[in-house]
C-alpha cells in the first residue's frame, strides 16, 4: 500500500471520527437539557428548601391573612421595627426588585406603580417660580422639585439662595401611608407532607401587604403588591440588627423575622384552601346563604382539619 493509500485512508477515518465524536456531544447536550428540565419540573424555584415533587405524599396551598396587630404577631410590628418599613424601604432601596401583581408571581409590577400605590394624598400643584414675578407674603412656589413659601413680598429673589425672603416648606407634599398603617399581612405556603422524612413542611411562597380599608379615604382594602417570599428572607437575614421579632416575655430571645416564620411564631387565620372553584372560605360560605360567624368559624375549622389531617399522616 502507497502513502497516498494510507494517508487516504487514516483521514477517511479521522474523519468519521470526527463526525462520530460531534454526534455524540450533540446526543450528550439534548441529554443534559432533558435531564435539567425535568430536574427544574420537579423542584418549586420559589421555594427556599424545594422538595421534589416525587417526595410528595400529601400537597394543599393555603392562604393566610397575618393581622399585625393581634398580640400574637406583635413581635413583627414593634415600633419603628415594622416588618412592612424593612419590605418597603427594601424597595425603595433597590434591594428588591421583584414586586408582583398577583399570587402566581408571574406578572411583574413596576416599581413606580407599588410606590404610588403608598400615596395617601396627592400633591398640591404650586407654580413654578418666575424671576420675573412678584411674590407676594404667604405664597407658595416650586423650585428644583421643593416647594417654599414667601415670608417677604419680592421680585426676582432666589428662593434656594435667600433665606430672609423665602422658606422651605413641606406643605403640598404627597403624603405616604406610614408603615403602621400596614398592618395586614397575606401569606401563601404549601403544606408539604414529604414521604421519604415522613414530616409535614410549611412551605412560605409569597407575602402580600395590605393597608385595610379602615386607613384609606376609600375604605376599601389597599393592596400594594406580592413578593417571594425567597426574597424577603434574603433581606431578613441580611439586615440582622433591622430585621428583629420582639419577643415580649424576654428580649434575649429575640430573633430575625426568618426565624420567627420558620419557627411559625405567627398566627395567620385561613383564608383560603385551593378548591377548583378557587373559592375564599368566606365567599363560600356566604354565597350560600350562610352567616358571617358561620363563616368565621368556618376559618377555625379549617385549621383543626390540617391538624387532624397531619395526625392522620402520622399514623401512615
Amino acid at each position: 500500500m502507497n502513502m497516498a493509500k494510507k494517508f487516504f485512508i487514516v483521514s477517511a477515518l479521522s474523519a468519521v471520527s470526527l463526525v462520530a465524536w460531534g454526534q455524540a456531544e450533540v446526543e450528550s447536550s439534548e441529554v443534559a437539557r432533558t435531564f435539567q428540565a425535568e430536574l427544574e419540573e420537579q423542584y418549586n424555584p420559589n421555594s427556599i428548601n424545594p422538595i421534589p415533587k416525587y417526595e410528595h405524599h400529601y400537597k394543599l396551598r393555603v392562604w393566610r391573612t397575618i393581622d399585625l396587630n393581634e398580640k400574637q404577631n406583635k413581635g413583627f410590628f414593634s415600633n419603628n421595627g415594622e416588618i412592612t418599613k424593612l419590605i418597603i424601604d427594601g424597595v425603595k432601596s433597590g434591594e428588591i426588585t421583584d414586586i408582583f401583581a398577583s399570587d402566581s408571581l408571574t406578572t411583574k409590577m413596576a416599581k413606580e406603580e407599588f410606590l404610588g400605590r403608598l400615596v395617601q394624598s396627592q400633591g398640591a400643584q404650586y407654580d413654578q417660580w418666575d424671576p420675573t414675578r412678584t411674590w407676594f407674603t404667604d405664597e407658595i412656589t416650586t423650585y428644583n422639585g421643593r416647594n417654599y413659601r414667601v415670608l417677604v413680598d419680592n421680585t426676582g429673589k432666589n428662593p434656594e439662595t435667600s433665606p430672609d425672603d423665602w422658606a422651605a416648606t413641606s406643605e403640598g407634599k404627597p403624603i405616604d401611608y406610614l408603615p403602621r398603617d400596614m398592618n395586614i399581612l397575606r401569606l401563601v405556603e404549601d403544606v408539604i407532607f414529604d414521604r421519604r422524612r415522613s414530616r409535614l413542611y410549611y412551605d412560605m411562597q409569597a407575602i402580600q401587604i395590605i393597608i385595610p380599608g379602615s386607613k384609606t379615604t376609600t375604605q376599601v382594602d389597599e393592596e400594594l403588591g406580592w413578593f417571594k417570599y425567597k426574597d424577603l428572607e434574603k433581606v431578613f437575614r441580611n439586615h440582622p440588627q433591622k430585621a428583629v421579632w420582639f419577643n415580649r416575655q424576654n428580649t434575649a430571645q429575640n430573633k430575625n423575622f426568618a426565624d420567627a416564620f420558620l419557627l411559625r411564631l405567627f398566627h395567620g387565620t385561613i383564608r383560603k384552601i385551593e378548591n377548583p372553584e378557587d373559592e375564599t372560605i368566606f365567599d363560600r360560605y356566604i354565597g350560600n346563604g350562610r352567616t358571617y360567624r358561620e363563616a368565621v368559624w368556618a376559618t377555625e375549622w379549617a385549621e383543626i382539619e390540617l391538624m387532624e389531617k397531619e395526625h392522620h399522616l402520622w399514623e401512615f
